[in-house]
């Protein structure tokens, strides 16, 4: 059994959409800029749906069977 540790495309992708929201949130919040705030907030969970359905399309881990 190979342990993939999260180094699939899916979650590549995921992690990069969420770390461009937090930093994208923060500057936001840094400059007092609240619209750009909310769009790094908004980007957060859109990158968990797109790393899902990147994962739908085969392009994530295969599930373990025990």
């Amino acid at each position: 059994m190979a342990a993939h540790h999260g180094n699939t495309p899916a979650a590549w992708t995921g992690v990069i959409i969420i770390l461009v929201g937090f930093v994208v949130g923060g500057i936001g919040m840094v400059i007092d800029n609240w619209p750009m705030f909310w769009v790094g907030l908004a980007l957060l969970p859109a990158g968990a749906i797109v790393g899902k359905i990147m994962q739908k399309m085969g392009l994530g881990a295969e599930p373990v069977a025990d």
